[in-house]
């Protein structure tokens, strides 16, 4: 089996929510091929007191609880003594929003530690000697880090050589050229008198690849004309 291509080490306090989107689908064929590998870590096992606490309540007073740092960082200078990361990536509300940009450079590392908020946050001292980088997944609170931490491994995971079969498909996706995605049919060609444009039963790929991207340019008008203000290609 190939040394995998890229490793993520995910540091949670709630380790049995980021089991199961492993062992399936896209990450889980990933982890079988040897082409990415994933491990989980327990704060609890880094905690400092018999009760196993990684958290406390916030200097200043107000509510909800904080990570302390000594389980945090116990936990990630244990894995760095092991090997070095590239990056320490928190996964936090006001991190920068995680895009198809953004994948494609966390995919060209080699080891990354994803390490999951929860509770009101983390001691801010966390922030500012272990982390790197910083993601959020969008303008919404969570319970914790641990949904964003799997969708950052799904969707870097998907754009190592390797794991998606058909390569060409993986590069008309959604974002890749700064667009949206065309629309897709398949069998049957009339369903209830829904009909496939003519266009994609024609067998011209000239035209067929032309009208793919005018669709595809219409729909970014429509629904995120700030794509298109980024500079997409029109």
């Amino acid at each position: 089996m190939p040394e995998p291509r890229i490793r993520f080490d995910l540091v949670s306090a709630v380790p049995q929510l980021m089991t199961s989107f492993m062992e399936h689908s896209i990450v889980g064929r990933a982890r079988q091929k040897g082409l990415v590998d994933v491990h989980v870590h327990n704060l609890h096992d880094y905690a400092t007191d018999r009760f196993r606490h990684i958290d406390d309540t916030p200097y200043g007073g107000g509510a909800g609880m904080i990570l302390q740092c000594e389980p945090v960082f116990a936990c990630i200078e244990a894995l760095k003594a092991e090997r070095e990361y590239d990056e320490v990536i928190y996964l936090c509300p006001d991190g920068e929003l995680l895009t198809q940009e953004c994948a494609n450079q966390i995919s060209l590392q080699r080891n990354v530690i994803l390490l999951a908020g929860h509770y009101k946050g983390i001691d801010q001292r966390i922030r500012d000697v272990l982390v790197t980088r910083e993601i959020s997944i969008g303008d919404y609170v969570l319970s914790g880090g641990e949904l964003p931490a799997a969708v950052v491994v799904d969707c870097v995971a998907r754009l190592i050589p390797g794991v998606i079969s058909d390569a060409e498909s993986l590069l008309e996706d959604s974002f890749m050229t700064g667009l949206l995605d065309a629309p897709h049919y398949t069998k049957p060609a009339d369903f209830r008198g829904m009909v496939v444009p003519e266009v994609l039963r024609s067998g011209d790929h000239a035209k067929i690849k032309t009208w793919r991207h005018e669709q595809a340019l219409l729909k970014t008008q429509q629904r995120r004309p700030d794509l298109l203000d980024d500079g997409a290609s029109a």
